[in-house]
């Protein structure tokens, strides 16, 4: 099948929305001003946790029931997907945050003492109890990115620097940037850093939890960790402060010790699109469809979208997560 389909934008929303298409037999094009994925894309500096049950602490319901199809599908498309599950730890002062995750999720195991050392050794007598969530998994982001834009370069897809003789139809996926035609879409800033500390073997992902400064790690490996957190309402791109990535740190030092002497590989910041509810949306304005809102769930929810937006163009079905546009300017 042919159609004359061009896509703004080659983050993990636009990648994904590609990769679907084209394997439903759809030709098409992508337009995104850097030839290929990097630290200019807010996907880049995505933790990769596949995590639904874990979301549901404070995200909706759709969240959690659209997530679960993510692991399945990034490994359909050939991505390393560990299934190890996921852990949430709080400190002894905290107790109570940990009872509180507990109540508002689902499809978790408590881990005692024991079980918790069985599972990550490392954080043997750290912590007294844990929530496990057996069922999530985790990706390396970046190696996803590069994996999914390496497949459409193989099926010849071609990547166009400019939009200027973008025809038919478009799907914007362009994330913040699409606030020139989303009034309603706003900024969330988040910082992380990456380190490496090869003292620390963890298998999967981990979740501190904290009243004002929680902490997730994420392995990638070789003994470098992804770690992050911070949520601040502003569309500030660039701009790591002191003082959150100061919190950063503290929180992974109390999780281990040895994170005190890790090796700081990067800082990154960027700000993720959202919508006022946190929840994505899909609109269509005559030929333009419009993907955007993934706040911190990228990765997790792309997929699902992806899905949702071939069905729209090959079948005309109407996606969920549609709204009425009131946003247009």
């Amino acid at each position: 099948m042919s159609a004359d389909v061009t896509i703004l934008g080659a983050g993990v929303a636009g990648l994904c929305v590609a990769t679907e298409l084209v394997a439903r037999g759809i030709e098409l094009r992508l337009v995104d001003p850097q030839p290929s994925p990097g630290a200019h894309a807010c996907s880049w500096w995505a933790g990769g946790m596949l995590a639904p049950f874990c979301e549901g602490e404070s995200a909706e319901e759709p969240v959690v029931r659209l997530g679960q199809e993510a692991a399945g599908w990034w490994q359909a498309q050939g991505v390393d997907v560990s299934h190890e599950g996921s852990l949430v730890v709080a400190l002894g002062r905290d107790r109570s945050e940990l009872d509180r995750f507990a109540r508002r999720t689902e499809r978790h195991e408590r881990l005692d003492r024991m079980t918790l050392a069985e599972k990550e050794p490392q954080l043997e007598g750290r912590f007294d109890r844990a929530l496990f969530f057996p069922d999530e998994a985790h990706i390396a982001p970046r190696a996803a990115l590069a994996h999914l834009r390496q497949r459409l370069d193989d099926r010849n897809v071609p990547v166009l620097e400019r939009a200027d003789d973008a025809g038919g139809l478009v799907i914007d996926c362009r994330g913040l940037a699409a606030r020139d035609v989303l009034s309603d879409l706003r900024g969330v800033k988040g910082e992380m850093a990456v380190l490496r500390a090869p003292d620390i073997d963890l298998r999967r992902p981990v979740r501190l939890l904290h009243p004002r400064h929680p902490l997730y790690i994420v392995p990638r490996g070789d003994g470098v960790f992804m770690l992050g957190a911070t949520q601040i309402e502003s569309g500030e791109r660039h701009r790591a402060t002191l003082r959150s990535v100061t919190e950063l740190f503290s929180a992974a030092y109390a999780l281990h010790p040895a994170f005190g002497e890790a090796e700081i590989l990067e800082i990154g910041v960027d700000a993720r699109p959202a919508f006022p509810d946190n929840l994505p949306r899909i609109r269509r304005r005559g030929d333009t469809i419009l993907v955007n809102g993934l706040f911190r769930h990228g990765f997790l929810l792309a997929p699902a979208l992806a899905r949702m937006v071939a069905d729209l163009v090959l079948d005309g079905t109407i996606p969920e997560v549609m709204d009425e546009d009131h946003s247009e300017r």
